[in-house]
């Protein structure tokens, strides 16, 4: 009989108590594998399986070994909704908001919101967004998130907007994380133009440059009261798609005007907020490929009068992913955080939360590489310090992230 050359296996982890796969099943379905192995070559996930079956399939005698006696091997984080460059902060409209003071910015001579946002970061060098960015980006790793997604929008003129997803882009090649551009310059208007004469630079303008260069693989557009309209929100993004641009949409934050009705009906990558959406849009999201994108953290952070309705969502059948909103109104670099306040606040169970921020998330990005644990996917993982997946629903404000693996190399050791 002949003989098989098995394939040389790089890397094992051996070991885990727990895997958790994503792979099969529905949101409450985790897949979990017990005393599993997992075989990595080259960038990718080879096997995964008991000790005897890796050895019966593949060559392991050159792998290096890393232990994962009582601890829990998970895939990769993928946040799917951030809007990671941008410069300076907001603590101080926080701490004012927090503490009831709505005079203490007054006193104080400061722009709020968006606007003081956009002001900063227009006057930053790339170089000097790139560091910032940089930093919040590598944190972001620490804490077991391996694929981001990052949004224009705090420029709001050609140059700001082309300079934010230079940003991404070098901040994609240059860190070990995957970082995916979304161009949403509909995020507000800037001063000195009518809505309707923005809406032209952002359509002849601005997504003709980015297509141009390269620099975005979404169009976003932000559809509630005082910004764009559902109309408006399509015009946008049937401009971005003819020029290769994925359409994802911010919709019903604090309003309900038609947004997550134009998700549905375009069948978009994404929707993202989905504080105001009735009933009966979320029965038709269920029937789409639509991933509705929520953000607990946001909730949170801005104190919101109407949080999203997570459980109806889940129990209706909409596709689900949690992300951290990354932002200067909500800074956390934490998926960790997400879920403890996903489980907590949102009703999710502990196996809904983490699928929405692995699988969920790639979902949400339109990646099928990544999010889940098996044959022919990317080695993008973290291993989990507990003995026990539920720990991170259960731990408050801890990092249970040891070591975090991407595209099959060691990037985080803790």
């Amino acid at each position: 009989m002949p003989t098989t050359t098995k394939i040389k296996i790089d890397t094992v982890i051996k070991n885990a108590k727990e895997v958790i796969t994503c792979a099969v099943g529905g949101p409450n379905d985790l897949g979990i594998l017990e005393n599993a192995w997992i075989a990595i070559k080259d960038e990718k996930i080879a096997g995964v399986g008991t000790n005897e079956e890796l050895l019966r399939d593949f060559n392991l005698s050159d792998a290096s070994f890393i232990d994962a006696s009582n601890k829990v091997v998970a895939p990769g984080f993928v946040d799917s909704h951030t809007h990671l460059v941008f410069s300076g902060s907001r603590v101080e409209e926080y701490a004012a908001k927090v503490s009831g003071d709505s005079n203490q910015l007054k006193k104080l001579g400061m722009t709020a919101g968006p606007n003081r946002t956009v002001e900063l970061t227009r006057d930053q060098s790339e170089d000097e967004l790139f560091e910032q960015s940089k930093k919040r980006l590598l944190n972001m790793l620490r804490y077991g998130i391996t694929t981001v997604e990052s949004k224009s929008g705090y420029g709001l003129t050609i140059e700001s907007e082309l300079k934010i997803l230079e940003v991404g882009r070098r901040l994609d090649r240059e860190t070990p994380v995957d970082v995916l551009n979304t161009f949403l310059g509909a995020h507000g208007f800037p001063e000195g133009l009518t809505k309707e004469e923005y809406i032209d630079v952002i359509i002849n303008d601005m997504i003709p440059k980015v297509a141009e260069r390269k620099l975005a693989e979404f169009c976003d557009s932000w559809c509630d009261d005082g910004y764009f309209t559902a109309e408006e929100s399509r015009q946008i993004l049937e401009v971005g798609m003819k020029h290769g641009m994925k359409p994802k949409i911010h919709a019903d934050a604090y309003s309900y005007i038609g947004g997550s009705d134009l998700a549905a009906e375009m069948n978009i990558v994404s929707v993202d907020h989905m504080n105001y959406t009735p009933e009966d849009v979320m029965d038709r999201l269920a029937k789409t490929d639509v991933t509705a994108v929520l953000m607990p953290a946001l909730d949170f952070a801005v104190g919101h009068m109407r949080p999203f309705d997570a459980r109806k969502m889940l129990d209706k059948g909409v596709k689900v992913a949690l992300a951290t909103d990354l932002c200067p109104a909500c800074y956390t670099e934490s998926m960790q955080f997400v879920i403890n306040l996903a489980c907590r606040l949102y009703q999710f169970s502990v196996e809904e939360a983490i699928k929405a921020a692995t699988y969920g998330g790639a979902k949400a990005l339109d990646l099928d590489d990544r999010g889940t644990i098996e044959p022919g996917k990317l080695a993008d993982l973290q291993i989990w310090n507990v003995p026990s997946y539920k720990h991170i629903a259960y731990e408050l404000g801890t990092n249970i992230v040891q070591t975090v693996m991407k595209r099959g190399k060691i990037v985080v050791s803790r």
